[in-house]
């Protein structure tokens, strides 16, 4: 069984910075594709950022191409998101995903472990 465990998130003024983190147990973190999805209130969710494991590539939605970047240290077993420049619209709730199979890049798509979320408020 894997978890995930995100930490990281608060609120921060327009401009500022965040580094969310994701924690996994269970499994390494080395064997699975992961990736940072986020909801904001009466919206959809969407896939952030994603990593694959084997290649290193990453996927990122386009309001967040150069401010956020996804990463991962596999001898911690933890998921990075370094947000910068953040901006109001980035307000969520953020979760880390991971799944053996599949990039977790589709807003719509069923991965195999989801954190529990963690806040994230910008205020203008």
């Amino acid at each position: 069984q894997v978890q995930l465990v995100e930490s990281g998130g608060g609120s921060v003024q327009a401009g500022g910075s965040l580094r969310l983190s994701c924690a996994v147990s269970g499994r390494p973190i080395s064997m699975y594709h992961m990736g940072w999805f986020r909801q904001a209130p009466g919206k959809e969710r969407e896939s952030v950022a994603a990593i694959n494991w084997y290649i290193g590539s990453t996927y990122y939605l386009d309001s967040v191409k150069g401010r956020f970047t996804i990463s991962r240290d596999n001898a911690k077993n933890t998921l990075y998101l370094q947000m910068n420049s953040l901006k109001p619209e980035d307000t969520a709730v953020y979760y880390c995903v991971a799944d053996r199979g599949r990039l977790p890049k589709d807003s719509g798509g069923q991965y195999d472990y989801w954190g529990q979320g963690t806040q994230v408020t910008v205020s203008s």
